[in-house]
């Protein structure tokens, strides 16, 4: 019985420490579900990821608003957002090519 014990206490405790284990995970998921990638509005060293050839991730981007650059904005607000090089003037959901500021 002891053992039968200590091991549906082993039991319990993975299964509660995987689930607070996954509980940052959901939280991260559910924040990015409330963002969009927004790019030409990232400034020189700013993208928050891969900016295009000869760049690998955050930080890389090697001009203001590279229309190849992107950041996390709030899901929405992408084409409100000003940019100097963008077609429209405002932040885009795909890459694009930079008009001259």
């Amino acid at each position: 019985m002891n053992q039968t014990l200590t091991a549906a206490s082993l039991a319990i405790a993975l299964g509660t420490a995987m689930s607070i284990a996954a509980a940052p995970v959901v939280a991260q998921d559910k924040m990015m579900a409330d963002k969009e990638k927004c790019y030409g509005v990232a400034l020189k060293g700013k993208n928050d990821c891969k900016a295009g050839a000869g760049t690998s991730c955050a930080g890389t981007a090697k001009t203001d608003h590279q229309g190849n650059a992107w950041s996390m904005v709030p899901k929405g607000s992408c084409e409100k957002t000003a940019s100097k090089t963008s077609p429209t003037g405002h932040g885009q959901l795909m890459e694009f090519k930079e008009k001259k500021a």
